[in-house]
């Protein structure tokens, strides 16, 4: 059975705290509270007419994992419910999700938007890896919607979008993107991976997939990767073909433990929240601190736009550290509960240079493309206490 809001049609409208605990019901239960791993790679038919049935049906919960896998459906199931969807599907890392979904939706000739600024191997995807094939690849500035009107052509096939995007913050008007694609007929996707669907609904937005990189908020936990596709029944048809082709699979394990994950993701949510919106404005006050960047805050140059389009403004604070490149170093040198770590979204806060991690992989030029700036430090805000994070920032401020 795939997961869809059509298989519950007759199922509660549960709100967001109660779908994270009992929206994989649609998935059958039996006497288990937590639902088992089926770690399996291939599943058995009683009959060779069962066997015909398995082989042949779409997005199957059960004939071989890469096909689909009961846990999986499970997650499935409450991920379309928090985005909106009708359906959605597991892969194994958020680039898995989005390479999957570009990949199944065009072809050579075709023609595709996307934002300046994105994810670092989303844009390598469109930059590097697409125009191989014979897509057409043309950016535009997520800031500017006449930017997305010049860059359209009648080939367009489909528009990407990423917001807030890694890892300058800024935001793009989904509601705007989709009005503007709709009538010509162009596919919209966005990344809505640095919002989480309890802050940001793009779908309700008028896009028509959204794709997370769920080893962020979803997952919760840094302990997995995993990635998810939501959206139509059709459109996850369409994607699944390709996603059994190029085999992005995500194992039983790590499903059940992003399962295990949503469960508390708005709880955790909640917590985030307020402690992110708190040290944002904390930070403000810092003489130490030259700007922060926080969708929440009056002083982002699009918070009116965040607030209109956001419920949230997540995890992610970004700040830039007065002294330049070797003051930032020794901050985030001296940050003791704060982890330097790459990745977000998690109960631990996390703390990156992002000049000193990208330098490896980004040209200067690129890093100011994305808006990378030397003295520029992307924080993951946890779940801790806010005056303890506060205590181990200060401290760190005062040695840089």
């Amino acid at each position: 059975m795939n997961p869809s809001r059509s298989d519950a049609l007759d199922a509660p409208v549960w709100r967001e705290q109660t779908l994270v605990l009992h929206g994989d019901a649609v998935c059958g239960h039996g006497a288990d509270v937590v639902p088992p791993i089926h770690y399996s790679a291939t599943f058995r038919a009683e009959t060779a007419e069962q066997f015909s049935e398995m082989a042949t049906t779409v997005r199957p919960a059960a004939f071989y994992t890469r096909h689909g896998n009961p846990v999986n459906k499970r997650v499935e199931a409450i991920l379309a419910g928090l985005e909106g969807t009708e359906s959605a599907l597991l892969t194994g890392s958020g680039m898995g999700a989005i390479c999957t979904t570009i990949l199944a939706l065009l072809q050579a000739g075709d023609h595709v938007v996307a934002q300046q600024r994105h994810y670092m191997s989303t844009s390598k995807l469109f930059s590097e890896v697409l125009t191989r094939y014979g897509v057409q690849v043309s950016f535009f500035d997520q800031t500017d919607l006449d930017s997305l009107r010049a860059a359209l052509r009648p080939e367009t096939k489909l528009i990407m979008v990423e917001t807030p995007v890694n890892p300058s913050l800024s935001i793009t008007d989904l509601a705007a993107v989709a009005d503007i694609a709709r009538p010509r007929g162009i596919l919209t996707v966005a990344d809505n991976t640095f919002a989480s669907p309890l802050n940001q609904r793009p779908h309700d937005l008028g896009i028509d997939i959204v794709v997370h990189s769920a080893t962020k908020y979803l997952g919760g936990h840094h302990d997995l990767m995993a990635g998810a596709i939501c959206c139509s029944d059709a459109l996850a048809e369409t994607i699944w073909k390709m996603h059994v082709t190029l085999g992005a699979v995500l194992s039983p394990m790590d499903a059940w433990l992003l399962l295990r994950g949503l469960r508390t993701l708005s709880l955790r949510m909640e917590r985030i929240n307020a402690n992110a919106l708190a040290l944002a404005r904390w930070l403000e006050s810092r003489p130490e601190v030259e700007r922060v960047f926080y969708p929440g805050l009056e002083s982002h140059p699009q918070h009116a736009l965040a607030a209109r389009q956001m419920r949230g403004f997540g995890a992610v604070v970004a700040y830039s550290i007065k002294g330049g490149y070797a003051a930032t170093q020794r901050f985030v040198s001296a940050l003791r509960l704060a982890t330097q770590a790459v990745s977000l979204g998690g109960v631990e806060t996390l703390a990156v240079h992002t000049a000193s991690m990208w330098a490896s992989s980004m040209t200067e030029d690129d890093m100011k493309i994305a808006g990378i700036e030397p003295n520029f430090v992307r924080m993951s805000v946890g779940v801790e206490h806010v005056d303890d994070l506060k205590a181990d920032l200060a401290q760190a401020l005062e040695k840089a």
